[in-house]
């Protein structure tokens, strides 16, 4: 597989978010999938592999700006291309 020596390593911390620090948009152009608590989730918006947590949409709350409202969820967190 050649296509997977050329793809950006994936960070500790990523959001798909273009605002947020955290955002790297070479990795984000990728498809990645998200494990947490051995059970691929696809709804996840922010990750952090180290300290153990991602944010996810809180249902259908948006804050004023009509951005949803994320919550918390802390697991085991595993990141990788699909």
């Amino acid at each position: 597989m050649t296509e997977a020596t050329t793809l950006p390593p994936l960070p500790d911390r990523l959001s798909i978010d273009p605002r947020s620090p955290h955002h790297v948009a070479a990795v984000c152009e990728q498809d990645i999938g998200i494990r947490f608590n051995d059970k691929e989730r696809f709804d996840v918006d922010e990750y952090c592999i180290s300290e153990g947590w991602i944010k996810v949409p809180a249902g259908k709350a948006v804050d004023r700006k009509g951005r949803p409202l994320l919550i918390k969820l802390k697991g085991t967190v595993e990141a990788f291309y699909r």
